[in-house]
């Protein structure tokens, strides 16, 4: 369906036009997302930075989601949580892993000022694809309570079942594909490259 992020963030600016010229605020969710929100940002006349949340590995299943937790340390629980063997211990222990990660990536990637203030602003929350929605439903969670003025979740591909779970968070879900066969995100891109730190990094001081 896209040939890679440049694609989809391009073809995802155009969707959201009608915001340009009015100042949003395009937040990625790192790593993959920030480049996007950055072209995207640019293309609207916005300004672009993060917003941090993890995803809670499963079991022995380090792929796959079983829920997610965001910078304040909220933490949302998929009702599939306990079949993988998530218990209360485990989960513990992951959150206070997760939530660690977070803040090594706060001082890593914006080590010289706070993030921007979402209040009284349009905010997209971009990323390159959902699964499971856990990381954009926790994102979503904690912007909304920074009293946005539109809050936005826009991402080029997602299962139905996820956009619906999504939806209940935002004013606006903006969505390229939603393709009932879904495996991975990967799977609709024909380039897929990881991005590191440093790209990240880089981007976000541009």
């Amino acid at each position: 369906m896209f040939y890679d992020r440049h694609d989809a963030a391009t073809q995802l600016a155009e969707r959201l036009k009608a915001y340009k010229g009015k100042n949003p605020l395009v937040l990625a969710i790192p790593r993959g997302a920030v480049p996007m929100a950055k072209l995207i940002a640019d293309r609207l006349e916005g300004d672009c930075d993060i917003v941090l949340v993890r995803k809670l590995r499963a079991p022995f299943q380090p792929e796959f989601a079983i829920g997610s937790i965001d910078e304040s340390g909220w933490t949302y629980l998929a009702s599939h949580a306990s079949s993988t063997g998530a218990d209360d211990a485990y989960i513990q222990k992951e959150k206070e892993f997760q939530l660690q990660t977070i803040r090594s990536r706060r001082a890593q990637y914006t080590p010289h000022r706070a993030p921007i203030d979402p209040a009284g602003r349009i905010v997209i929350v971009v990323d390159d694809g959902l699964a499971t929605g856990s990381t954009m439903i926790a994102a979503l969670h904690g912007l909304h309570n920074k009293n946005p003025a539109k809050l936005i979740c826009a991402v080029p591909v997602s299962p139905p079942d996820t956009l619906d779970k999504v939806a209940k968070l935002a004013d606006e879900v903006i969505c390229l594909e939603a393709p009932e066969y879904f495996q991975a995100v990967g799977q609709f891109y024909a380039q897929f490259p990881q991005v590191e730190d440093e790209q990240v990094m880089s981007t976000l001081k541009s």
